[in-house]
């Protein structure tokens, strides 16, 4: 697909920061100024469904994705973690891992619900400085798949 924004290589700083890549995926921080720590794992290849994947790549990206919700819940201690896969925009095969907390800005909805609070700029410059300590911690989550 020639238009797939997930299919590109590069990423613009203002949506977020390679954290890890592999031959088959790659993990991104997501530049979400409401949601830190807010991740993407990616499958490389245009693929559209999880059904389209042999069942070794189904199990390694699934690996990639609890691994990078360990290191979320270690580092960001958050209320709950939302894992969703949708696709309906980006027909691409992505997982979204978002730490959520009760003072969140969508909670208890969806993170691409309407915004049902303010979340104290205190507490989100927190969660952002917070949210630095991903890309090593998933890094050796990841590391530790092996």
């Amino acid at each position: 697909m020639t238009n797939c924004v997930l299919c590109k290589d590069e990423l613009k700083p203002e949506e977020g920061q390679l954290i890890w890549r592999g031959d088959d995926c790659r993990v991104i921080l997501v530049n979400d100024p409401d949601l830190p720590g807010f991740c993407r794992v990616i499958w490389n290849r245009h693929v559209a469904e999880m059904t389209d994947l042999g069942h070794g790549e189904r199990d390694h990206l699934m690996a990639l994705v609890f691994a990078v919700e360990e290191a979320i819940r270690h580092v960001m201690h958050p209320n709950k973690v939302n894992i969703a896969a949708l696709g309906n925009m980006v027909p691409h095969i992505h997982w979204h891992i978002i730490p959520r907390f009760k003072d969140d800005a969508f909670f208890p909805g969806s993170a691409w619900s309407q915004k049902t609070q303010e979340t104290q700029p205190t507490v989100l410059d927190a969660r952002r400085s917070k949210a630095q300590e991903l890309p090593i911690a998933i890094k050796a989550a990841i590391a530790n798949l092996s």
